[in-house]
């Protein structure tokens, strides 16, 4: 992490939101999401909110071999969102403690206000990350030989 990346910090994304981004998109393998309004998903908002989180304090990394991950959520998801809106993310880096980030965000598709709340990331090494995720994979292909 470099010096600059301290508390503090604003950015602004913007994104407008697509039909594949709502909730029917979310799992199309789930019937019961295939009849629900084509919204923006929350799960979709979730990560979109990610999104504005990478791009803001990527420079402020030694990008790529550090990343950020998530690791909390405390969101509201106030409003609907139809295709078609713009929404505008608006985010504060609030605190650095070592590692962990915690985000103030806030959310708007320009007719309402959608979300408020906090994100936590963390900054990863990214090989040693990848690495430990592929050896828990391949842990657990080794149980299911063994088992079978």
């Amino acid at each position: 992490m470099k010096e600059s990346l301290q508390p503090g910090l604003g950015f602004e994304f913007r994104f407008t939101v697509p039909a594949n981004k709502t909730v029917p998109h979310l799992f199309p393998e789930s019937p019961e999401f295939q009849e629900m309004p084509q919204v923006l998903a929350t799960g979709f908002m979730v990560g979109l909110f990610e999104w504005a989180c990478i791009r803001a304090v990527n420079p402020h990394l030694d990008w790529p071999r550090e990343q950020t991950v998530g690791i909390g959520f405390q969101l509201s998801h106030l409003a609907a969102t139809p295709p078609g809106l713009m929404v505008t993310v608006r985010g504060r880096l609030e605190k650095v403690e070592g590692r962990k980030l915690t985000f103030f965000l806030e959310a708007d598709d320009e007719v309402d206000q959608i979300s408020e709340g906090y994100h936590e990331r963390f900054v990863i090494d990214a090989l040693k990350f990848k690495a430990k995720a592929k050896a828990k994979a391949e842990r657990k292909r080794a149980e299911a030989v063994a088992a079978a």
